[in-house]
C-alpha cells in the first residue's frame, strides 16, 4: 500500500507523510522524526511519500500532489495545525502526531484551536511523545473520542569518523571581517604557524586572518598594518614585514596590547581547555536562542574558556537575521551553520554540555541525543523538558539566565556530578527511548488507516 507523511511534516501512504517542520537535508532534529516515520512505514512494506507542508500554499496544491503521485490510502501528519490541518479535505484516512508547539502555543489562538479540534474529531489516532503532553492536549483541546497513544521518540545517534573539532571551532565564528576589494587567497607555507589560518594577496600587499583573535590584518602599501575588527579599523606603525608569519607576529603583539585575544573569537590553539556549551535548535522564536546571550557573555568576560555555540538551520529568516546580529555583539557566543546529523552528533560529543533554552517543547530530540552521547544537559525548566530531564539526575534544569550560569558553574567544578548526569542520561535513553519499540508502535498504528 502507499501512504504519505506530512511535516508542519506530512507522509502519504501508498502512506503519505506531512510535517510542520523543515524536511530539507541538514543537521537537525526537526527533520529526524519525519525520516524516522518514513523508515518505520516503509519497513512494514508500504510506500511512503514524505513532504514538507511548506511545499503547499493551499489545499489545492495538496490535491494536485495526490492526483499526480497517488492514489494514496492514508496519511500521517506531524503537528495538528500546520500538518494535519491540510488533511481535513484530503479525502483519505489520516493519523496525527502532536508536535509540541501545537498544544503548548497554537492552542492559545482561537482559529488554530478550532482547526485542531476538528482534526481530532476526524483522525483515526493521535500520538503524544509523553504522558504530560497527552494530558495537556486533553486539557486545552476537544479530544472527544479520539484515541491518544503515548509513544516516546526512539533515539539513535551516529558520529562521524573524519570530523575535525579544531576546524569546527574555527568555522563557528561570530564575525566575518570584510577584506579589501580584490583580495586573493594565499595559502600559508607548510611550516607556518597553525595560528595563521589563511592569508591574502591584496592591492596593498599581504593580509592575514588570525584564528585566535577575530580580526583581519592587512599590510598597506605605506608599510603600515591595518587591523580590521568588528569595532572598526586601526593602523599599526610601519614595519618591514615580508611574510605571513611576520605579519601574524605583529598582529599578535597588537592583539595582546588591545586585549583582543580570547574574547572576539573561538581560541583554537588550546581547544582542550575550552568548555563548549552547545545550543542545538532551528532558529525560530519558540526556541528562544537569545535567552541566555547577555548572561553568558558576562560569564565569558569572567572566564574566557567558556563559550556558547548556537547551531541549527535558519527556519525563520527574519528571526535568523536578528540572531546573527545579536551574536555579533555577544562576546563568547558563536553561530555555526547546519551540519549533517553525524557531524552534529560528533560536535555534541566533543562539547562540555548541551543547552536547551526553548519556550516550548514537545520532546526535544537534541536533549535525548545528548543523553545518548553521554553529554550533560542543561535545559530550561518547561513542561516538555521536565518530562525527560530530572534535575540533578539526568540533567540540570534552570528557570532564568542567572540560574543557568549558576548551575553551569556548579557543573564545571563538580566532576562527580558530570559523571552522574552522563551515566543516568545514557541509562534513561536506553530504557525509555527504544527505536525498536517506536517502530513497532507506528507500524501497528499505520494498520489503523486501512
Amino acid at each position: 500500500s502507499i501512504h504519505s507523511v506530512f511535516s508542519g511534516c506530512c507522509a502519504l501512504q501508498r502512506i503519505k507523510a506531512c510535517s510542520g517542520v523543515s524536511v530539507k537535508g541538514g543537521m537537525c532534529s526537526p527533520l529526524s522524526p519525519c525520516l524516522v516515520f518514513r523508515d518505520h512505514i516503509e519497513s512494514a512494506g508500504h510506500t511512503c511519500v514524505l513532504r514538507d507542508v511548506a511545499d503547499f500554499r493551499t489545499t489545492s496544491d495538496l490535491a494536485l500532489l495526490m492526483t499526480q503521485e497517488g492514489p494514496f490510502e492514508g496519511a500521517l501528519a506531524i503537528h495538528l495545525f500546520k500538518g494535519a490541518g491540510l488533511l481535513l479535505d484530503a479525502g483519505v484516512p489520516f493519523g496525527v502526531v502532536f508536535g509540541g508547539t501545537d498544544v503548548n502555543e497554537d492552542s492559545k489562538d482561537e482559529h488554530k484551536r478550532m482547526v485542531m479540534d476538528e482534526v481530532l474529531r476526524r483522525t483515526r489516532f493521535a500520538v503524544a511523545f509523553s504522558d504530560e503532553l497527552k494530558e495537556k492536549a486533553e486539557s486545552v483541546l476537544e479530544c472527544g473520542t479520539c484515541k491518544i497513544f503515548v509513544q516516546a521518540q526512539g533515539i539513535e545517534t551516529r558520529v562521524s569518523s573524519d570530523f575535525s573539532w579544531r576546524d569546527f571551532l574555527r568555522q563557528s565564528d561570530q564575525y566575518e571581517p570584510a577584506l579589501p576589494a580584490g583580495a586573493e587567497l594565499l595559502v600559508p607555507e607548510e611550516n607556518s604557524s597553525r595560528q595563521v589560518s589563511s592569508g591574502f594577496h591584496t592591492a596593498g600587499g599581504l593580509a592575514v586572518c588570525c584564528t585566535t583573535c577575530c580580526f583581519v590584518g592587512v599590510q598597506l602599501s605605506s608599510g603600515a598594518v591595518g587591523v580590521f575588527t568588528h569595532e572598526g579599523v586601526s593602523n599599526l606603525p610601519a614595519a618591514p614585514l615580508g611574510s605571513l608569519e611576520e605579519l601574524y607576529t605583529s598582529l599578535l603583539i597588537y592583539a595582546e596590547q588591545e586585549q583582543l585575544l580570547g574574547t572576539l573569537g573561538v581560541t583554537v590553539n588550546a581547544v582542550e581547555d575550552l568548555r563548549v556549551f552547545m545550543l542545538v535548535c532551528g532558529l525560530r522564536r519558540v526556541k528562544d536562542p537569545l535567552y541566555l546571550l547577555k548572561a553568558f557573555s558576562e560569564w565569558h568576560a569572567e572566564n574566557p574558556l567558556v563559550v556558547l555555540i548556537i547551531i541549527g538551520p535558519k527556519v525563520d529568516p527574519v528571526f535568523s537575521a536578528e540572531v546573527e546580529e545579536s551574536v555579533k555583539r555577544s562576546a563568547g557566543v558563536y553561530l555555526a551553520g547546519e551540519r549533517s546529523q553525524e557531524e552534529l552528533h560528533t560536535a555534541m560529543q566533543k562539547s562540555f554540555a548541551l543547552v536547551n533554552s526553548s519556550v516550548s517543547e514537545g520532546m526535544s530530540a537534541a536533549v535525548l541525543e545528548a543523553m545518548d552521547l553521554e553529554l550533560p544537559v542543561l535545559a530550561r525548566d518547561i513542561p516538555g523538558n521536565a518530562a525527560i530531564v530530572k534535575h540533578e539526575v539526568t540533567g540540570l534544569l534552570y528557570s532564568s539566565p542567572e540560574e543557568f550560569v549558576s548551575v553551569s558553574k556548579r557543573l564545571l567544578s563538580d566532576g562527580t556530578l558530570q559523571e552522574t548526569l552522563k551515566r543516568n542520561g545514557k541509562r534513561y535513553v536506553t530504557d525509555f527511548h527504544s527505536p525498536t519499540k517506536e517502530r513497532t508502535t507506528y507500524q501497528q498504528l499505520v494498520d489503523m488507516l486501512h
